[in-house]
């Protein structure tokens, strides 16, 4: 998972350096492209072609709707905030998944769960500061409301994933993500497509190597750990954010953005450990 939170991280520097010369859309389009030949070397590599047909495509395409939206969504954020803000905004994802849970998996949250959910949107109108700079993290900003959206698109996606992941294989999840960002995004930026840059080559090739890396680590990091104990490692983006920010843009994070982040982290590490703390207590009254 640290790993997977490295190459994402690495992923996103990409992102905001390309959305300075970009569409939105179009660069969408180019991260399902860029990492599309290097999923089907992976697939054809673990030779599990004949796990890729048999899919749900309602949610296949719920998902890469939700994709395009999510990526979208997230580039016009870091485009106007420092990385390390989005990434704080953006924390609030786990807690939406938890919520969602509710409606969509049918899923029993506790109270005290919708306690900690509260508590994190909290931090995250600090991490905005309604009352703040519009050049900083100010809630009337275009970036930060935009990463809330990408936030919410994300949350959706996730639960249409664990959906189609009780019958698809982990490699159609992969696949049909990428085809169909691919496919979508680009018809979409087709009619305000720009000419790519030769100089731009390495920056893409950065972006199919990144993405695909880091894909692949955090499938690895959910078979091999459980979720409880590996979803934490997610918040080392903020560490991650902080330090891209000040080794590319020179800058760091505002102290409203610190203190918001605190709440949200926190609300969301209480979370997963309340929730293994229930997992541990129903599998020992299984198994006395």
């Amino acid at each position: 998972m640290l790993a997977a939170v490295g190459f994402f991280a690495l992923m996103d520097a990409v992102l905001k350096a390309l959305s300075a010369r970009y569409p939105v859309l179009q660069i969408a389009a180019l991260r399902g492209l860029t990492a599309l030949p290097l999923v089907l070397l992976y697939i054809a590599w673990r030779g599990a072609w004949h796990r890729i047909w048999q899919v749900r495509w309602p949610l296949h395409l719920l998902r890469g709707v939700l994709g395009i939206l999510m990526l979208s969504l997230f580039t016009m954020g870091v485009r106007e905030l420092p990385l390390s803000a989005a990434y704080t905004l953006f924390f609030i994802a786990p807690l939406l998944i938890t919520a969602l849970s509710v409606p969509v998996l049918k899923e029993r949250v506790p109270a005290a769960h919708w306690w900690a959910i509260a508590v994190g949107f909290v931090g995250v109108l600090i991490a905005l500061r309604p009352s703040g700079d519009a050049l900083q993290t100010g809630f009337v900003t275009l970036g930060g409301l935009a990463t809330l959206g990408a936030a919410l698109c994300y949350a959706i996606a996730a639960i249409a994933g664990r959906l189609a992941s009780r019958t698809d294989s982990s490699e159609s999840l992969v696949l049909w993500m990428m085809v169909l960002m691919s496919l979508g995004a680009g018809a979409l930026a087709l009619p305000d497509w720009v000419a790519i840059q030769r100089t731009d080559a390495p920056l893409l090739l950065a972006l199919a190597i990144t993405g695909f890396g880091g894909q692949l680590a955090i499938t690895e990091a959910f078979r091999h750990g459980q979720a409880s104990a590996v979803a934490p490692f997610e918040y080392s983006a903020l560490a991650w954010g902080v330090g891209l920010d000040w080794l590319i843009w020179h800058t760091l994070p505002a102290p409203h953005t610190w203190f918001g982040a605190a709440i949200i982290i926190g609300s969301g590490l209480y979370l997963v450990r309340r929730e293994k703390r229930i997992t541990e207590v129903h599998a020992s009254a299984e198994h006395p």
